[in-house]
């Protein structure tokens, strides 16, 4: 297989593509190791060695090293190895392979993200950050049935008082409209509308 394109990523990593369209990176001592070097032919054993045994083995390093400092998504992990230029293969067997220990476990994630914010942000706003996080809408339905079926629920109203209140607006010293300006707000906050509108005596058909 020719290397069609040699790159240096920093003074030590080169990003190497090969006539298949395969990306991959390397470091400098490496390339000496395989002595690869630009329009030249990667060997077949060479080829094994890279694909079967040194991206494998650094792509589980990688997820091993970020999931000790935090937790992470299946979407953020792909998105972390796509950064580092791992081949599509090596990243769904470092994937699998994290995920078979149960290092990654998106509906337990789910379930915690919501049991962390669900005193601070409204439904609407969790779903919207777990979505972005790669995490199935179902899952995260899923978790807050579970929470709720557990005795733990969230009390949107609460949360709008509470916002109120750190904002010193008292609803019955405001204009209508600075209480549509505080509904546009708490609306963005993903708040639902019944919710809002009771919280500033407003008709629900207004906004």
């Amino acid at each position: 297989m020719l290397i069609t394109e040699m790159m240096p990523l920093t003074k030590s990593r080169y990003k190497i593509t090969l006539e298949d369209g395969s990306v991959f990176v390397l470091y400098r001592g490496e390339l000496r190791r395989f002595c690869l070097q630009m329009g030249e032919e990667v060997t077949e054993d060479v080829y094994d060695s890279i694909f079967r045994e040194i991206l494998p083995k650094r792509a589980k390093l990688r997820c091993m090293n970020l999931l000790k400092t935090k937790d992470y998504t299946r979407k953020q992990l792909e998105e972390k190895l796509i950064q580092g230029e791992y081949p599509a293969e090596i990243i769904a067997e470092a994937i699998a392979y994290v995920e078979s220990y149960g290092y990654i476990n998106d509906e337990k994630y789910a379930k915690d993200y919501i049991s962390y914010h669900m005193q601070t942000r409204s439904r609407k706003r969790i779903e919207n950050d777990l979505a972005r996080k790669g995490i199935d809408r179902d899952l995260v339905c899923a978790a807050f049935t579970e929470l709720e079926e557990d005795g733990i629920e969230m009390d949107e109203t609460a949360m709008v008082q509470k916002i109120l209140m750190k904002k010193n607006f008292r609803v019955q010293d405001t204009t209508y409209e600075e209480r549509q300006k505080m509904c546009a707000y708490l609306y963005r906050k993903g708040f639902h509308t019944n919710t809002i509108s009771k919280a500033l005596l407003l008709d629900i058909t207004s906004f």
